[in-house]
């Protein structure tokens, strides 16, 4: 295993420094620390893979457990009720909370990549379970996040190792228990980090997204990976727009596999791991960080009006970086990229396969 993580570690380095990707840029704003809620000792909460929140309670879920169902905790950490569907589980990435109570779970976790279904499981205020199957339009996903806009459409949100992942939503109205088709609305694209924490080497875990959530009023929308968290504006609600404009970073050091994050109403940023006895950290004053960055960037774009002088060197100062942008995407030669991006899923599968079964 540690001989594996090594050798997936040097060829990541190689590959994700080869290969010139459009990073998502983080505003130069001061990120919160993470501050200790409390501790999930249930012995039964040691696979969370999605928490949300509706500002009294919280709802997490597992990676695998005999059903779908919900674990409602008491603000510490206790749990106050299991919320069961009697539908059998697969591998849940994620949970969302809609405005008017209702639960979505996300039953879209495929390590291998080989389901035929993902499916959303919806719970209505009283208790009502219902199950939607999807299709993806080519091919199967691992997907862990579950991003649920104000109108109450889910889009999923897939876990890739070399930085982009990709935006889907359902092309038709859900049925149950379907399946209905997905389609591709955007992608959403990551540069590696050093922070540390996570399952695999953090060069690859640092752009993977385990997990998402959207505020209560649908104008932010948040992603995590396995070290980093990412909030973009969406002032309109549309989760698509927002994943395209430019997010504040808020690192999440040191989780053995942290996959769920949740918005407070509040402007709090939850986070927490798989792992027995974990903590729920919460990161407050999320929400104003990214609004201050808004306001920053907005002064920025309003700043002195250039001189004669200067618009006529613009012209020439953008084909000099139209120039080098080119030249930054030759990257790689393809073949040499493919080669080793085999051998790096080779070894990614094969370390997360031993590490969900440790």
């Amino acid at each position: 295993m540690a001989v594996a993580s090594t050798v997936l570690g040097a060829v990541a380095l190689t590959v994700l420094s080869a290969v010139p990707a459009a990073a998502v840029p983080s505003a130069a704003v001061s990120p919160p620390e993470g501050v200790e809620l409390c501790r999930m000792s249930d012995p039964r909460l040691t696979m969370v893979s999605g928490i949300a929140s509706d500002g009294t309670n919280w709802y997490v879920v597992n990676d695998h457990d005999p059903q779908v169902q919900v674990f409602v905790l008491n603000r510490d950490c206790s749990v106050a009720r299991v919320i069961t569907t009697g539908i059998d589980h697969y591998d849940v990435g994620d949970v969302a909370v809609a405005p008017d109570g209702t639960i979505w779970v996300a039953e879209t976790g495929d390590n291998r990549r080989r389901r035929e279904h993902a499916a959303f499981v919806r719970i209505t205020p009283d208790g009502v379970a219902s199950l939607h199957r999807v299709t993806y339009p080519r091919g199967p996903h691992d997907a862990e996040a579950l991003l649920l806009d104000r109108d109450g459409v889910p889009h999923i949100v897939t876990k890739e190792i070399f930085g982009t992942a990709y935006v889907y939503r359902p092309a038709e109205p859900l049925r149950t228990p379907g399946p209905v088709p997905l389609e591709e609305v955007g992608t959403v694209r990551f540069r590696s980090t050093t922070t540390p924490g996570g399952p695999i080497p953090e060069l690859v875990g640092s752009v993977m997204v385990t997990g998402g959530s959207v505020s209560a009023d649908g104008t932010v929308v948040a992603l995590r990976t396995y070290t980093e968290a990412y909030l973009f504006s969406a002032p309109d609600g549309d989760v698509v727009a927002a994943l395209a404009g430019e997010p504040v970073n808020i690192p999440i050091p040191d989780e053995p596999q942290g996959e769920a994050i949740a918005l407070e109403p509040d402007g709090t940023l939850l986070s927490t791991s798989e792992g027995e006895n974990q903590p729920i950290r919460a990161y407050s004053g999320a929400v104003e960080l990214l609004a201050e960055a808004e306001r920053s960037r907005a002064a920025t774009a309003s700043g002195p009006v250039p001189s004669e002088e200067e618009d006529r060197a613009e012209p020439a100062r953008n084909e000099g970086e139209d120039a080098a942008l080119r030249a930054d995407d030759e990257g790689m030669p393809g073949w040499q990229a493919l080669g080793i991006a085999g051998l790096l899923a080779a070894l990614l599968m094969w370390v997360v396969s031993r590490s969900r079964r440790a």
